[in-house]
């Protein structure tokens, strides 16, 4: 489904200068949103809003459909009188990076003490809207409130490893555990609602902006998940309910040993035999998060890397092939006309391309990539189609100014000087014009490139254990000066509606 010409911001809503210590979905959101506005931007794009799990990845989720907590704004809670505002007093602040144990430890029980609060004296019209919430999310959230609820109660061990009646989820195990826990599982429950409503809210107010949201899916889950406890019947696992093989990709130019990821595989066979009912209900619970769904290494819907689960590396494995097709005739049938994106960077074989033509599903581009050598043309912008969505760069990838400092060789530098003629010290606004002039319907900026942010600023290097997703973007620094240049540029290149005024 091609997507109109526009351009926007990609910034995870955990970078925003929330107080509280991570970005949230309180003020600094609607600050972001007005300052989107006014550069005529109408596109946000956000990383997966799941909770994390394993080195706060939000690529390595505890559940495909529930919300992060922790993106909770407890400044709007207090507003609606789920909690007294004192006691948000002496929270982390506004600035510096995201300091994953400290933030957990800090606002998790605030907002389980909200979500009590709440559930015992609540508005009738809030239980009202609590009740319903409830009522059509059940088939994830009963189930993500008891995975919360007995992640907890052992030790944040997990679930493999969890007494055998919850590890098989045993329905009388289940049903003692609703009767022992019934007011944790209730305050799992109301703290989703929270996120939902707060969620809700942001996009209402973008929306009356112009502006829509891009969200990620990744196409594989957290073997420690909501998920894969819940249906383990759709993976690849043993009869002691470990994987059998296990996702990645194989050994390449930037890596001898390939990338294991580690997430358990499909059986594809038993999706496809459902009519893929759990892969429809995870793109209905997508689509109404975001407007747009980009979907994240696109090339496994074509064929995967399945590796042996035993293996310490990628080396060993082998390439499967998905009925993507199949599924995506499928998500058609079921809900229509979907605005996807395909993530499909690297190396993509003619079948990849097919799938994605198939089903005219906009590519993506990424500027920076393409000075290495004539075969990387493809991503400069003389070589784009329109149906394309093209960046300066993006979560995985270092920003351009530190790429430019630090990562670009030399043939690489010449290759840029030759393409735009900066003319400077820095190419990092001259990258941004030339991918905003080309002819692709979608063109995005990650926020630290447009702040021309150096390595400092790089929101996650692949493959490294620690220290990742945690950047911030430092408070007042996305002015009105800088929204007047940004909107300049929009406005030259057709990528607002003309004539539109973005107060409006």
């Amino acid at each position: 489904m091609p997507l109109e010409r526009s351009s926007g911001l990609l910034l995870h809503v955990s970078s925003l200068p929330s107080y509280g210590g991570i970005g949230d979905l309180g003020p600094a959101a609607y600050a972001f949103a007005d300052f989107l506005a006014a550069a005529r931007q109408r596109l946000w794009q956000v990383l997966p809003l799941s909770p994390t799990g394993y080195g706060n990845s939000p690529y390595a989720a505890l559940s495909a459909f529930a919300g992060n907590p922790l993106l909770i704004s407890l400044e709007f809670l207090a507003d609606r009188g789920w909690i007294d505002g004192d006691r948000l007093e002496g929270l982390p602040g506004w600035t510096g990076n995201v300091d994953y144990e400290e933030v957990s430890a800090r606002k998790l029980p605030l907002l389980e003490e909200a979500a009590r609060n709440f559930l015992q004296r609540h508005a009738e019209t809030e239980w009202s809207q609590f009740e319903v919430f409830c009522r059509e999310n059940a088939g994830w959230l009963n189930a993500w409130a008891q995975y919360l609820v007995l992640r907890r109660k052992f030790d944040y061990t997990s679930w493999n490893h969890w007494p055998d009646e919850f590890k098989h989820r045993d329905a009388q195990a289940l049903d003692h555990l609703q009767a022992e826990h019934g007011e944790e599982l209730a305050v799992a429950q109301a703290i989703q609602f929270a996120f939902d409503e707060q969620w809700r809210a942001l996009r209402e107010y973008c929306a009356a902006r112009d502006i829509r949201f891009i969200g990620d899916v990744a196409i594989f889950v957290n073997y420690d998940s909501a998920d894969v406890w819940t249906h383990p019947n759709l993976f690849e696992l043993n009869a002691d309910l470990s994987p059998i093989r296990v996702a990645g990709v194989p050994p390449d130019y930037f890596s001898a040993t390939g990338q294991r990821w580690g997430n358990p595989l499909y059986k594809w066979d038993v999706l496809e035999q459902s009519g893929f009912a759990w892969w429809v209900e995870r793109i209905r619970r997508s689509h109404n998060l975001y407007d747009v769904i980009r979907l994240d290494h696109f090339r496994g819907f074509e064929a995967y890397w399945s590796i042996p689960a035993e293996d310490e590396t990628a080396v060993n494995g082998t390439w499967v092939k998905a009925p993507g097709a199949a599924l995506f005739e499928r998500l058609h049938q079921e809900l229509g006309d979907l605005p996807f994106i395909a993530e499909d960077l690297g190396l993509i074989t003619k079948e990849v391309d097919e799938l994605r033509d198939r089903f005219a599903l906009p590519g993506m581009r990424v500027i920076q990539f393409g000075f290495s050598s004539r075969g990387a043309h493809l991503h400069l912008p003389h070589r784009y189609g329109t149906n394309t969505v093209a960046y300066t760069g993006t979560h995985d990838n270092d920003t351009t100014r530190g790429w430019w400092e630090s990562g670009a060789t030399q043939a690489e530098r010449a290759a840029v000087g030759a393409y735009v003629a900066s003319g400077g010290s820095s190419v990092v606004w001259p990258l941004i014009r030339a991918t905003a002039s080309s002819v692709a319907d979608t063109c995005l900026f990650p926020v630290q490139d447009i702040l021309e942010l150096g390595s400092e600023a790089r929101m996650n290097v692949p493959s490294r254990p620690e220290g990742n997703w945690s950047w911030r973007c430092p408070e007042n620094a996305l002015s009105p000066t800088l929204a007047a240049e940004l909107a300049a540029l929009t406005e030259v290149t057709d990528r607002d509606k003309a004539g539109r005024d973005p107060q409006e």
